[in-house]
């Protein structure tokens, strides 16, 4: 029998609260839902934002959006690349199609670029919790931007979702950042910065997001065989 560690999906959240470093949690927040055309396990695509800063948030998402430079990714101008296989260009798609027939507001993108490659144009939804963009992991540059009112409110809605790999959290509030941190059912957390990935640290999910942990001494001990030896005297 073979020792097994699973990391399976992600839909992971970043909580933007109100005293946030709206900046660095806008930037952040885009690096989360871009980085690699989306095609990330630990991929931040749900963001919950404090209602005071829905407007701010939405505007610096639509602008780093719009922002990047699509093309070859040899090109070192360029600042994303194509999705996977033209199979998965248009599985992200029809998730994009799922947005705006369920009611959720396009912000930006939303289209493919006509041509030779996979290319999908990142795209911003306003949107609710409930929405299969907000559920399904679409592994694509694709995310959806939720209000929230409170502390409770953003670990409620963060943790209303089958998976549980990783989780953001944006605030300048010490206090804050440990006991929400604590409070979401993820396996990993990062404060003021996305995806807290190094080799030195565990990484798993929680839920339907994997069983174990690779990585980090917890990794090594998942691939170890304890072997137990009593002596009597």
């Amino acid at each position: 029998m073979k020792h097994t560690t699973l990391e399976l999906g992600g839909k992971s959240p970043q909580l933007i609260f109100a005293d946030a470093d709206i900046e660095s949690a806008v930037l952040g927040a885009a690096q989360g839902l871009f980085l690699n055309q989306g095609q990330v396990c630990a991929a931040g695509t749900r963001i919950f934002v404090h209602r005071s800063l829905l407007n701010e948030v939405l505007e610096g998402l639509k602008e780093a959006a719009e922002s990047q430079v699509i093309g070859d990714p040899f090109d070192s101008a360029v600042t994303m690349g194509p999705l996977i296989s033209a199979a998965h260009k248009e599985r992200v798609l029809s998730y994009v199609g799922k947005g705006t027939a369920e009611g959720a507001t396009l912000v930006t993108g939303g289209d493919s670029i006509d041509g030779d490659g996979f290319f999908v144009y990142p795209t911003v939804f306003h949107g609710t919790n409930d929405l299969t963009i907000a559920r399904e992991e679409i592994f694509g540059p694709v995310g959806t931007v939720i209000p929230f009112d409170n502390d409770e409110e953003a670990v409620a809605l963060a943790n209303d979702n089958d998976y549980g790999l990783s989780a953001t959290v944006w605030t300048r509030d010490i206090s804050k950042a440990h006991g929400v941190s604590e409070r979401l059912h993820a396996g990993s957390i990062g404060v003021n910065g996305w995806s807290p990935l190094a080799a030195q640290l565990p990484w798993g999910g929680m839920k339907a997001s994997g069983i174990g942990r690779e990585l980090g001494y917890d990794g090594i001990l998942a691939n170890t065989e304890t072997q137990t030896i009593t002596v009597l005297l």
